[in-house]
């Protein structure tokens, strides 16, 4: 390989390998101890400068996130602030993953459109592409790096989303037993987040914390609906909260919304089995038949051919 292709493969595998730190950067989730560990560590050690506290920070936290966050800053001055709100909703509706802001989803955005794009231009550079080539394969990864952020956002939410749907009838189940057994709603809503470790128990830990810091139960809710977006979840805060404001008695209404849960998951299981054979067709069609024909008709063709007069 000469040189004059060597250099321009060297930077498009180091800019492909800058899309796989941010991502995994981004990824690495730091601990919900880090600070007390931190903190820990200062205490059992004395010799401790500043410089050796600001290096126990992760690398996604000391470069990544910050060159993120000042591309994004630069950047979000010239987006609609309905655009930046639209981000957040669908960070909250994402369930906030690792806690990212919309200025730093769209810095991450924007690195992997960079990226993308100059890991194109750089392969398309080593091919020997034409210009129009080179141009049109860039802002086609640029585009591509682009979106790739939203299309993980929205997978994120749809699995939340599911997650939550088919958490909820269990919950709801548990809430009426402990109502009914004389615990407050918010002591039900414990029990919940003690027993199980999901997306709705994290939205009740959250809703409990609401609650504790002051606001109101029916603002909490109703917050926790907004974050969801899962219509049935809606429709039982809905009931939760007008029991609450008309003093029907909460255990009744608990009763009722459980009972319809089940029915609804036991609705939904049903129409996922009426849509099986609809989706078994593809691999039936294009797998499963032409290997049976193959198996069915193969030994039949040297018959077929020398009845035909074939050789």
């Amino acid at each position: 390989m000469s040189s004059n292709m060597l250099l321009p493969l060297l930077i498009a595998l180091g800019i492909g390998g800058s899309v796989i730190i941010i991502f995994v950067g981004l990824a690495s989730r730091r601990g919900a101890d880090a600070v007390e560990e931190r903190l820990g560590d200062f205490g059992t050690r004395t010799d401790l400068t500043l410089e050796e506290i600001e290096l126990s920070d992760p690398f996604s936290e000391r470069v990544i996130k910050p060159l993120l966050r000042t591309v994004a800053n630069a950047f979000a001055r010239l987006t609609p602030r309905r655009n930046m709100e639209s981000i957040q909703h669908n960070l909250d509706l994402a369930g906030n993953p690792y806690g990212w802001t919309p200025v730093e989803f769209t810095g991450l955005r924007l690195a992997a459109a960079v990226c993308f794009a100059g890991l194109a231009l750089g392969l398309t550079f080593v091919a020997h592409s034409p210009l129009r080539n080179r141009i049109l394969a860039t802002v086609i990864a640029g585009a591509f790096g682009y979106l790739l952020p939203t299309v993980w956002l929205t997978l994120k939410i749809r699995s939340r989303k599911s997650n939550i749907l088919r958490a909820l009838p269990d919950a709801l189940d548990l809430l009426t037993i402990s109502v009914e057994a004389g615990l407050g709603f918010d002591a039900a809503m414990t029990k919940v987040t003690e027993k199980w470790d999901n997306e709705l128990s994290q939205a009740f830990t959250r809703v409990l914390i609401e609650i504790q810091m002051g606001t109101l139960r029916r603002y909490a809710l109703r917050s926790m609906a907004d974050r969801a977006g899962v219509p049935d979840l809606t429709s039982f805060v809905a009931a939760i909260i007008q029991a609450d404001q008309l003093g029907v008695s909460l255990a009744r209404v608990l009763h009722i919304q459980s009972g319809q849960m089940r029915i609804r998951r036991r609705q939904r299981a049903e129409e996922l089995a009426h849509t099986a054979p609809i989706k078994m067709m593809i691999p039936l069609v294009f797998l499963i038949f032409p290997a049976l024909f193959v198996v069915l008709l193969g030994p039949a063709l040297p018959s077929l051919r020398s009845a035909f007069g074939g050789p």
